[in-house]
């Protein structure tokens, strides 16, 4: 639940990257749910897949697991996808469990490449804090460069 005095600037990270690849590849390989799990999640860390369906209404629950065998529920629920262009979904901890914070995706073309937005708003700000303390930024970025050397070797 938002703290009402809380403004979403204290409760947004945004994530950016320009990927060397048409925005028709990239969103191939993010909306293929044989490739999603392929890539994402920092350098180390792999997915297991739960359940994976990759359209508006439909959602992925998966295990990110670390290089040190920590296990990391994860659940996201789309709600948002248009082809190419976004990908809007909820982050909750672990199935059906608290959302703590909703995310966008946008491609846009960038002169041959693709420049990925990653918006996530937090639920609040202390959420967003925390995700901040443990490095979500270069954690995400991480993500984002596993994403451009999967797409780049494809």
């Amino acid at each position: 639940m938002t703290d009402e005095s809380e403004t979403t600037a204290e409760r947004t990270m945004v994530l950016q990257r320009i990927i060397q690849a048409p925005r028709a590849a990239v969103w191939g390989v993010w909306m293929n749910p044989e490739t999603l799990p392929l890539w994402w999640g920092p350098e180390g860390f792999s997915c297991r897949t739960r359940k994976i369906d990759l359209r508006s209404g439909g959602e992925w629950i998966f295990d990110m697991i670390a290089p040190d065998g920590t296990v990391f529920p994860n659940h996201h629920i789309y709600n948002d996808v248009q082809p190419e262009e976004r990908i809007g979904y909820a982050l909750l901890w672990g199935e059906n469990g608290p959302k703590h914070a909703d995310a966008l995706v946008s491609l846009e073309d960038a002169g041959g490449a693709t420049k990925v937005t990653l918006t996530m708003v937090f639920s609040t700000a202390a959420e967003y804090q925390t995700a901040k303390g443990f490095g979500a930024e270069e954690l995400g970025q991480q993500t984002l460069a596993k994403l451009e050397r999967f797409v780049s070797s494809r």
